[in-house]
């Protein structure tokens, strides 16, 4: 008995077979797939525009000088960390740098530029996660909207991943 590599054959030595030609799995090309990545694509979309409306929300704080709804206790205060050195980068608030990360994601996602999708969503992932250590060890106070970004931007990563491991094999 042997199974053949390009075809999922079971031949026995008496001449017969088991399998009529069947071709080798391939989760790429189940019958689901387009459904599957059409549903990753509207996710990752609806991520990256609630992605956008977070920063937003963030980039408002950050230019405000009022008390903000997600001030909550001492540990829990955006306006501390919107208002902080690490809050910007060359003059441009950080906030902003994600509402336009959130945009170029949930575009390239809408072309169905799979690889670069998950390329920015790892770039982002790794900022966010530099952003969490600045939140936890150096400033000790978090941004709920900064949480909510960091989740989602995580959840765009790993729906991209996803995504671009079921892409149909060429």
């Amino acid at each position: 008995m042997r199974i053949n590599e390009r075809e999922e054959n079971i031949d026995f030595l008496d001449g017969g077979s088991v399998g009529a030609n069947l071709p080798v799995w391939n989760p790429s090309t189940l019958w689901f797939n387009k459904g599957v990545q059409k549903t990753l694509r509207i996710l990752i979309v609806s991520l990256s525009i609630l992605g956008a409306v977070v920063s937003a929300l963030a980039l408002q704080v950050h230019y405000s000088n009022k008390v903000e709804p997600c001030d909550i206790n001492a540990r829990w205060d955006c306006g501390i960390v919107n208002h902080s050195s690490y809050s910007m980068i060359h003059s441009v608030p950080v906030a902003a740098v994600g509402i336009a990360g959130y945009l170029l994601i949930g575009l390239l996602a809408l072309l169905g530029k799979r690889g670069w999708t998950l390329v920015l969503a790892l770039i982002g992932l790794g900022f966010a996660l530099y952003l969490s250590h600045v939140e936890e060890s150096i400033l000790q106070v978090w941004c709920l909207y900064c949480v909510i970004s960091q989740c989602t931007i995580a959840l765009i990563a790993i729906f991209s991943g996803v995504s671009l491991a079921l892409r149909p094999k060429e």
